[in-house]
């Protein structure tokens, strides 16, 4: 990954995963299992439990083709590796001088029917106290 152009999302809209774009071939199967895809997944997973919630979204997605993966599986990978190799200096931060008392906030999002494969809605929620997420 040493040229690398710096990315803003952790994925992009124009990740459109599924399990037809998965390996089907013996030839492509034993190709791309060299590839580090639970590794890295697996090293992101770490550090977006401790200190990087901004992973959680992209990283659910590409984790649910750790078994068998394809070559947009893995370009995806790249690009959240993209993503954090470009963001290092962020960090989470309670500020209590932001807010008047310490108000926790819940948000939530749904994507009904993202889920490609069986057309199941996905969401996701965030708990923030002291504008820092803590959940």
């Amino acid at each position: 990954m040493g040229n690398y152009k710096l990315v803003t999302t952790p994925l992009a809209a124009h990740f459109k995963l599924s399990g037809k774009t998965c390996s089907a071939s013996i030839v492509k199967i034993k190709k791309i299992s060299h590839v580090p895809y639970s590794s890295a997944v697996r090293s992101l997973m770490y550090a977006m439990i401790c200190t990087r919630p901004d992973l959680a979204y992209a990283l659910s997605i590409v984790s649910r083709y750790m078994r068998n993966l394809g070559k947009d599986h893995w370009k995806a990978m790249k690009w959240i590796l993209h993503y954090v190799n470009g963001s290092l200096d962020r960090c989470l931060v309670f500020d209590k001088h932001k807010t008047t008392t310490y108000n926790i906030a819940g948000f939530v999002d749904c994507d009904y029917g993202g889920y490609l494969d069986c057309k199941r809605s996905t969401s996701c929620y965030i708990f923030t106290m002291c504008v820092g997420a803590i959940s």
